[in-house]
């Protein structure tokens, strides 16, 4: 029996998304406000979903302490009031979308959570758009 549990987190973060091999005009056409030299913010909502077989011994998939703990020290301390693009190793080269976002959240947590079990991030970039990573 496999069960699903999740863990809701909150990160406040500024990017600005553009491709600096396209001139100013393409960057604009393609990003939009999101192309804003000065950079723009979003409230984001984080899921963390971790599936497994609940443990016989204490009936836990993932205990949410350990999942809440490895989430914060790993993703909300290094994201939160951050500018991804500025103050983050990982956008330094890669183009923080929320898809990208979310990759990189995945890949970060699936060196911490043991590979039995399977890992999926939902992120919310505004309350009506998000992406899920993997995407089974």
């Amino acid at each position: 029996m496999k069960i699903r549990v999740s863990r809701k987190e909150h990160f406040n973060a500024a990017h600005r998304l553009f491709n600096p091999a396209w001139n100013d005009d393409k960057n604009q056409q393609v990003f939009g406000k999101c192309n804003n030299p000065n950079y723009h913010g979003h409230n984001y909502e984080l899921i963390i979903t971790v599936t497994g077989e609940p443990d016989p011994e204490t009936g836990y998939v993932y205990d949410m302490k350990v999942l809440s703990d490895l989430i914060k020290e790993h993703v909300t301390n290094k994201f939160d009031h951050k500018n991804l693009n500025l103050d983050t190793e990982y956008f330094k080269t890669l183009n923080p979308t929320a898809e990208n976002i979310a990759v990189v959240i995945w890949n970060i947590l699936r060196e911490k959570i043991t590979p039995s079990l399977d890992l999926k991030v939902t992120l919310y970039e505004t309350e009506r758009n998000y992406v899920e990573y993997p995407a089974h």
